[in-house]
């Protein structure tokens, strides 16, 4: 028995103690990042060399902070990055309708106002009623009024200097429709390229997860899980401990000649 626990004891990398093989694991079993941070401590570790689970329950707990540090270090730039991204002057966006109207002359809101009588159906009703009424008495010589007699030669001025007149009103606001169209379009671009950033972002944000929060929380979950299964291990060996010890502590009481039964030592 002696000889067993011999040939099944081996030192500790860290402490030098002995230890049962069943209370730790060679490096050479241990996965790379994490037999990395042990070599980091000790560089002339071999994968021969033999850890202890105790201090290796050290090593994983190390390994997770360093995983949760790291993602939470990245988190936090991807967040400040975002908030500078929604702060930016430049994409700061405006009411273009309000703008426009805050900043138009006395003459600009009279040529809106023509353009805007000039373009419906209440000005084509008066325009025409207007011209009838006017060839009506004209021609036919209603109230004893004659003063422009056919063809017309005033009424045609007259629509002449109301045509003259218009045009330039009319252009004058088509003019800021143009402008307003530009100053909304230079709006919906700011806004599109804010929205673009912000959209990059979360994308960052997302792949982030995806490809380094999620692989992590694996990984956390899988040392915790070898963590357990080592402690299972003890556990088990300490039962088969405990069983040799009885069946041999078993054999050794003394027998009992009379009765044939093992007495008490």
């Amino acid at each position: 028995m002696t000889e067993q626990k011999v040939e099944r004891a081996v030192r500790c990398l860290v402490d030098q103690k002995p230890f049962d093989l069943a209370d730790g694991v060679f490096l050479g079993d241990l996965e790379g990042p994490l037999r990395a941070l042990i070599r980091r401590d000790f560089p002339k570790a071999t994968n021969q060399d033999f850890i202890c689970s105790e201090h290796l329950v050290h090593y994983r707990l190390l390994k997770m902070d360093q995983m949760i540090a790291k993602d939470y270090d990245q988190n936090h730039k991807l967040n400040k990055k975002l908030t500078r991204v929604m702060q930016r002057d430049i994409y700061n966006v405006v009411d273009v309708r309000e703008q426009l109207e805050d900043s138009l002359t006395f003459g600009q809101r009279v040529a809106d106002a023509v353009a805007h009588f000039g373009g419906s159906w209440p000005f084509i009703i008066t325009f025409v009623s207007i011209m009838v009424v006017w060839i009506l008495v004209n021609g036919l010589h209603l109230f004893g009024v004659h003063f422009d007699p056919f063809p017309f030669i005033l009424l045609n001025l007259f629509l002449s200097m109301v045509a003259a007149i218009q045009a330039p009103l009319i252009m004058m606001s088509q003019n800021r429709s143009a402008e307003y169209d530009r100053m909304e379009s230079r709006n919906d671009y700011h806004v599109n390229l804010k929205s673009e950033e912000e959209i990059r972002m979360l994308h960052s944000k997302i792949d982030h997860i995806i490809q380094e929060d999620t692989p992590n929380q694996m990984q956390i979950a899988k040392i915790q899980m070898q963590m357990l299964g080592s402690i299972e291990s003890q556990v088990a060996e300490l039962r088969r401990l405990q069983t040799e010890l009885e069946a041999t502590a078993r054999a050794d009481m003394p027998v009992d000649p009379e009765s044939g039964n093992q007495g008490h030592k």
